[in-house]
């Protein structure tokens, strides 16, 4: 689903900021919640959903922005470190793997994690903040 990846290229960067959340709930709706990880028709579809061409589907075998995205996922790792996985965050500076969590905090909640990120984020000589996976909670993709 590497149509997503083309939101930092300076071809589709502006337009993209602004439908990456419905496009990625879109495109996760039908990967996760739906199971149809190898049907055809999820990026047309989801596309759709968005108000996106579905021209735009082609871009999810092109190889003409590859050098680019690879350029940005070394700039990543580079500054986060290559032992975590995804996802990466950069804020005010500072490259952060996380969080990893589930079921995602809305509103008031969502908020307060954020301010959070930012302080941890802030603090000079913070590296890490881990705990093991220990509860029986499946992920969430609601």
């Amino acid at each position: 689903m590497s149509i997503i990846r083309y939101s930092r290229c300076p071809r589709f960067g502006a337009r993209a900021r602004g439908v990456l959340g419905p496009l990625y709930t879109a495109i996760g709706s039908r990967l996760h919640n739906q199971r149809r990880r190898d049907d055809p028709n999820v990026i047309a579809e989801a596309l759709a959903e968005a108000g996106l061409p579905e021209s735009l589907a082609a871009a999810a075998t092109s190889t003409e922005f590859d050098q680019l995205i690879k350029a940005s996922h070394d700039e990543a790792f580079n500054e986060v470190g290559l032992d975590v996985g995804t996802p990466v965050l950069r804020i005010a500076g500072t490259a952060l793997f996380g969080p990893v969590i589930t079921p995602a905090p809305r509103g008031e909640a969502a908020g307060r994690l954020w301010d959070g990120l930012v302080l941890v984020a802030g603090t000079d000589g913070f590296f890490e903040l881990k705990r093991s996976r220990n509860r029986s909670v499946k992920p969430s993709f609601e």
